[in-house]
């Protein structure tokens, strides 16, 4: 992946692990000039930054705070004079549950965490990108953002709604020198994958079956296709969801 992000300013959330710490190593790797590695687990953020080849600096950041998604950004701006790409990544898991069992404060918490921050994340993003003339964003979505997840329909919807703001964005946002596409993961060996199986043999079997070739994701995987979509190479893909499975999904 030499050469492809040279630099570039990059903000990487949810990056204290999986894949936004994969990307965060992407971009370095890359040639990025300067990776801020934002996250709500601060210490996390600091390891991830440790962690890559280039300059690069970590944050505390709660991505459902606008305020201070706003304040981050604008000082990676006046620090830098510029932001190149961003990755809005962050984002939670839950549970399965029917339907008709999914309590108002699980749907809040999810919407706001996987849906709400990375349109606050984008609306500060894109203020300064605007401003400057050039920019690319790429939003963490998921093969749920396409088919419905079962037990999940808070995050069905939630990464349904990541799939059409990136689409939103990126046509009104294209003549003025910015590309907005989304990254759709499957089934990705992560901290909240494995949170998610719990130690269960039966639900692993279930999740690893979920990808076609039989078992998880590399994050490293899905973080290359981050940064390519992030760089000039792909200077011609705006408003697109990618997915990457391995096949899982075709349509």
């Amino acid at each position: 992946m030499s050469a492809e992000v040279v630099g570039k300013i990059v903000f990487v959330t949810g990056g204290a692990s999986g894949i936004g710490r994969a990307a965060a190593e992407a971009f370095s790797v890359g040639g990025a000039e300067h990776v801020v590695v934002a996250d709500l687990d601060r210490e996390g953020a600091e390891e991830t930054v440790g962690r890559l080849v280039g300059s690069g600096s970590a944050v505390a950041l709660d991505v459902t705070d606008e305020q201070a998604v706003a304040a981050v950004v604008d000082e990676i701006v006046d620090r830098f004079g510029r932001l190149d790409a961003a990755f809005n990544n962050a984002g939670i898991n839950d549970v399965p549950r029917q339907f008709h069992e999914l309590d108002a404060a699980h749907w809040d918490r999810m919407i706001a965490v996987n849906l709400s921050s990375v349109f606050y994340c984008m609306k500060h993003e894109l203020r300064h990108m605007a401003a400057a003339g050039n920019g690319s964003i790429v939003n963490t979505s998921s093969g749920a953002g396409v088919v419905a997840a079962p037990g999940l329909p808070h995050y069905t919807a939630a990464k349904h709604g990541v799939v059409g703001l990136t689409k939103a964005a990126a046509q009104e946002y294209v003549r003025q020198g910015i590309r907005v596409n989304a990254v759709l993961p499957g089934s990705t060996d992560t901290a909240m994958m494995r949170s998610f199986i719990a130690g269960d043999e039966g639900m692993a079997k279930i999740i690893a079956a979920s990808n076609i070739h039989g078992s998880l994701i590399a994050p490293q995987d899905i973080a290359s296709a981050v940064v390519w979509l992030s760089s000039d190479q792909a200077s011609m893909i705006n408003g697109q969801s990618l997915v990457v499975d391995g096949g899982g999904i075709v349509r």
